[in-house]
Formats: structure tokens, sequence, C-alpha cells
């Protein structure tokens, strides 16, 4: 949130310059914004208002506005048209003829009625009609007049408001998957609520065939100590975490599951089994983590690599986790990422071993060692996501400010910047493992299930492309 000035010419009407007879008019457009923001400054949440579900079922179909917003508008003309500033709204009344839905314009009309000397009051006739002409709200309206003459030019001081509905752009990443087919995962040891209701959640969605991977006792024990169904989904018994991890990579291995989910255990307890080299699911591509971030204040999805498996990743391993990354870019609908290797600074410097690796990276890429995207680095935080940012420091890049990947120096700092994003930002978050044979969802024990949920969405379009291949 910013804030934004207007300047706007103030010019009342006097109660001895009013007529009867005299009339002013504002007109609106109901934006869906509108109708949450009403509802969040009154909390009238009534769901034939803001629940769209329960609007298509309900008498007028469609989401209708709160009554007062029109009621509102009549007090905006009242108090800043005619009569204008210095006015006191002293009685109203309102009836509302029909509903005002998203899309409509109305037109605000309040013409002075009858005039009072001994107090300096007006009432008003207060008419508000549609696009098509058809009355909404009448009523009237009684005010004490200003009687000092305002005409000036005013400076007005406004927050720039950001509805951001974080469940909108959930339920939009949901619809990514919409008519594909469910993807077996093996979910290695749901036992706590959120590692449970996340796949079961997926489940419920068509994301994924969950199959339980843990004790078995405990997992149904969680299931109704929380209400969660547990219907059709098939659950295989394990003794404890360790091997929970081994049985999960098992079903991997012999074509059960094409995906992996990370439950309540240990991240090194799964990986430990995923890293195997006799029975694990390694391939050639260095196994590195994508946290995708769906950042409200940013112009388009952010992939940030590596916050989880490579701690100090060497220039090799950076190469390797950058192609992982670029695939996922491909597959996600990105045909050209934009990557962003980043640093401390934006010019390399023998001394942080950081930017040395970006320039070899890019020149990689020159030689084509790294294809299907465009990098450029070393690239501070700032340069790489803001253009404003980037042109104040002289860099010419088409990466710059328009970053879709961001290759951190180490796991430390790529940790902090998607955290920051998740809890600061309010960013919608997924994780997956790449580099390994199938997908592996990879969450923090302290994750959602809507972020466990989001996360098989990734590994349900990874699978789905790995059956396109002919790779499962």
């Amino acid at each position: 949130m910013h804030e934004s000035s207007e300047q706007r010419f103030l010019v009342n009407r006097t109660y001895d310059e009013i007529r009867v007879g005299d009339s002013s008019h504002l007109t609106r457009t109901l934006m869906p914004e509108d109708v949450k923001l009403f509802a969040i400054l009154t909390g009238d949440v009534n769901p034939s208002v803001v629940d769209p579900g329960y609007s298509e079922s309900g008498l007028f179909r469609e989401v209708i506005a709160h009554g007062m917003w029109s009621g509102s508008l009549i007090s905006t003309v009242l108090g800043t048209q005619f009569p204008g500033p210095g006015t006191i709204l002293i009685d109203q009344s309102l009836h509302f003829s029909r509903p005002v839905t998203i899309g409509d314009t109305i037109t605000i009309i309040v013409t002075a009625k009858q005039k009072f000397d001994h107090n300096k009051h007006v009432t008003f006739d207060c008419v508000c009609t549609n696009q098509e002409g058809l009355q909404v709200v009448r009523g009237t309206a009684e005010v004490l007049a200003p009687t000092e003459k305002v005409s000036r030019l005013h400076e007005v001081h406004m927050p720039s408001i950001r509805i951001d509905d974080k469940h909108e752009r959930y339920i939009h990443l949901l619809e990514r998957v919409k008519g594909l087919e469910p993807i077996p995962t093996a979910v290695a040891h749901p036992c706590d609520y959120e590692s449970l209701k996340g796949p079961v959640q997926a489940f419920q969605a068509g994301i994924i065939e969950p199959i339980l991977v843990g004790p078995e006792n405990k997992i149904r024990a969680i299931a109704e100590e929380f209400g969660i169904d547990l219907s059709g989904i098939r659950i295989v018994h394990a003794a404890h975490s360790h091997d929970s991890a081994a049985l999960a990579v098992s079903l991997v291995r012999t074509g059960d599951a094409e995906a992996l989910m990370k439950g309540s255990l240990h991240t090194d307890e799964l990986m430990g089994e995923v890293v195997a080299r006799a029975n694990g699911l390694r391939t050639s591509r260095r196994i590195s983590h994508v946290f995708i971030m769906d950042v409200p204040t940013y112009h388009r999805p952010l992939l940030i690599t590596d916050a989880a498996i490579n701690i100090a990743p060497t220039l090799e391993d950076k190469a390797d986790i950058i192609r992982n990354a670029i695939e996922l870019a491909h597959i996600i609908g990105i045909p050209e990422p934009k990557v962003a290797i980043l640093s401390a600074v934006e010019t390399v410097n023998p001394k942080i071993q950081s930017t040395l690796d970006a320039a070899a990276l890019c020149k990689m890429a020159d030689r084509g060692q790294i294809k299907g995207g465009i990098l450029d680095g070393p690239l501070a935080f700032d340069n790489a996501v803001s253009l404003i940012a980037a042109k104040t420091k002289g860099i010419k890049s088409a990466v710059a400010g328009h970053a879709e990947i961001l290759v951190v120096p180490d796991l430390e700092s790529g940790n902090m910047i998607a955290k920051q994003l998740e809890y600061l930002a309010n960013a919608l978050t997924a994780g997956i493992v790449l580099g390994t044979k199938v997908p592996i969802v990879l969450t923090s024990r302290a994750d959602t299930a809507e972020t466990r949920t989001a996360s098989c969405v990734i590994a349900a379009l990874i699978a789905h492309h790995n059956r396109k291949l002919g790779t499962v």
C-alpha cells in the first residue's frame, strides 16, 4: 500500500445560493474490489453479497452490492459536490428498488426539494439509476447547508489500497490441473493434521490419488480426531518414519506412484532414501528444490532456487539448478524464462564468489551449455525485480526488473527470501524437488494444507509432462 495524491477543485453552494430544483449528479461503476472493500470496512459478510457460490443459488443468481454502497454515494454527492464542503447530514431515508450487481454503472442525482430559513436546513430528493435507466435506490436527505463559501484547489492524500484475495489466487492455481487425471502420489508419514489434510484436500480436488505410507493406526486416529475423510484413499502400513520413507520411495520405483510427497517426517529422512545409490530416485542431473511463488505485489510468477536442498552449491551445481528451474518454467507455461543470478552486488567482484559464478553461468548460456532461458547476473535482488532500481543503477538487461527465476548464492539466502515473501508479502507458495525420477513435494512441517495442495498442483503438472515424454 502506498499513498497517492489527487488535486481537486472544490466549490460548495451556500444555503443562500441553493435554489429549489437545483441538482447535481455522480456516476460510478461497481467493481468486485468495491464489494470486498465495503465488506472489510463494515464487517458485513452477508454471503449473498460476498460469496459467489451462495449468490448463484440465491434470489438474484449473482453477486450483488451492499445496499449502503449506493447510499454512501448519495452522501458523497452531498458532501463533495452539492451543497459540498461544510455540509452536515442530518437525516436520510432510502428505499431499495432493485439490486446493484457487479459491472452496473450507477448514476446518483440529488435535487434540492425544500429550504428552511430558520435553521438553514435543506431537503433533497435522491435517486440512483443503473445503466438501463432503471431506478435502484430512491430516498430523501436532510442536511445542514454550509453558510461560508468554499472555493479552492484541494490536495487530497489518500492511500492506494490493494485488495489481495489469496484464496482466489489459490483457486486459480487449482484450475491449472482441472480436467487432468489425478496422479498416484506416495505420501511419506502423514502423521499430523496439516500433512494429512494436504494430500486429502488435493485428493478431493482431483489433483492426486494419495497413497498414505505410515503407521496406519496413527493416521486413522488423526483423521478421526480432526474429521478428515479417508474414504477411497489407500493406506500402506509402515512401522515408523524411516520405514515410511523407504516404502514411499519403493512405491515410486515399482511404478505404483508417479510423485512423492513429504509428510511430517524430517527432510533428511526422506531425502536420504531418495538419494540412495542402490534404491533411490537419482538421475544424471543434480537434485534441487524450487519455490514457486505467486507474489501479489509482483507482476509475474517467481521461481526461487535452491532454498532447501543444496546448502552451498558449486558452479557446476548451479548450472544444474538453473537447468531444472528452466524446465519447470517451461512446464508451467513460461516459454523463455528470465533468469536472474543473484548476489549482493550487480558487478563482478573477485572477492565475492557468487559474482564470479554468475558471470561464468551467463557465459555458459552464451555458449549453449545452459539453454531455454535468458540469463543475467550478477544482479542484486532489487535490480532483479524492480525496473526502476535497475534503471537507477544504469543496468540495461532483458532480465532486470522482469525476473521469473531467482538463482540464489546459497540455501540460507534463498530460504530467507522465500520465507519473507510468504510471510510478509502474502505470497502463495508451492515447493517441489527436481532432478529426480519423479517430482517430490517437499514442504516444511510448518506449511499449511493449502501450501501442500498447491505443491501437488505443480507435481501433477510435472508428472503429466513426464507421461507425454514417456519417462514414467
